[in-house]
């Protein structure tokens, strides 16, 4: 019994992925055009980090471009949106809350929602524990390194703005 050749395609969704380094790439660059160069004595300038990285993500292009040709790129796992969901929820509550409730509730909630998204049980526990840490967070933030981030009324009650 003859066993017939697997065929080797091309992975499309490598040639999508090497194409979104490039544009990335590209942006690095170009932005990267528009810094000035004062390297001083040393000769490293703002702008040789961004054109490394940029430099980097187009080698990482190419060596994508190279899989997808020889096809020998791992199957893509099958997606579970829900995680996703859970964290992009945690983000928009915090987005949305921030200014209204403050860092520490909204921190709490997006902690908590980012918790839950990745596995965590129950909500309300990965809530209480943000909440401990997005207190602590402020509290280093306001009283220690002397920087503002938006408050609340707990923050007003708690660090009196």
């Amino acid at each position: 019994m003859s066993q017939q050749p697997v065929e080797r395609r091309p992975n499309g969704a490598a040639f999508v992925i090497a194409a979104g380094l490039a544009v990335m790439a590209g942006l690095l660059l170009w932005d990267a055009s528009g810094l000035k160069q004062d390297g001083g004595y040393a000769g490293v300038g703002p702008a040789d980090v961004p054109r490394l990285v940029a430099y980097g993500l187009l080698v990482l292009a190419a060596l994508t471009v190279v899989s997808g040709l020889r096809g020998d790129l791992p199957r893509a796992p099958r997606q579970a949106p829900a995680p996703i969901l859970w964290i992009l929820g945690g983000l928009g509550l915090q987005l949305t809350l921030l200014h209204v409730v403050g860092f520490v509730m909204s921190g709490a909630l997006l902690f908590g929602m980012t918790a839950r998204g990745l596995g965590r049980k129950p909500l309300w526990l990965t809530v209480t524990v943000g909440f401990g840490v997005s207190l602590i967070i402020y509290g280093v933030f306001d009283r220690l390194l002397r920087l503002n981030l938006p408050g609340g009324p707990l923050e007003m009650l708690i660090f009196g703005g």
